[in-house]
């Protein structure tokens, strides 16, 4: 009886996902808190006292959920000039624009799975 309870929900679950579009910037339930990349090498290596493996990990997930590769080093590269992310908020250009949208994405997605303040 188990078993069967066990395949429908599994059923149930697979039928709700949409495995075209892949994992949703808002689908919280699984974070991979030990995830390596760009964002997560930036901030293990910055000066803050809050990094750890562990937060650092869980923001790099949030990363790969929602920025590109190149959007990602872009990101990493505020951790050691703040100021490159003020010039690309403030800026003028499309492209700027387009990116600080998906930067701000990123910056709520990982506040939300990372209880980052």
């Amino acid at each position: 009886m188990k078993i069967a309870g066990m395949l429908i929900l599994v059923t149930f679950l697979a039928a709700c996902s949409n495995s075209t579009r892949g994992p949703s910037a808002r689908d919280y339930s699984v974070v991979t808190r030990t995830a390596s990349g760009p964002i997560s090498r930036a901030c293990l290596s910055s000066g803050r006292k809050e990094r750890s493996r562990q937060l650092c990990g869980c923001i790099q997930s949030a990363a790969d959920r929602t920025l590109s590769g190149s959007d990602q080093s872009l990101a990493a590269s505020f951790y050691s000039d703040p100021q490159k992310a003020q010039n690309i908020r403030q800026s003028g250009r499309r492209s700027d624009e387009i990116f600080w949208e998906k930067y701000k994405n990123y910056s709520e997605t990982a506040q939300a799975i990372c209880k980052v303040r």
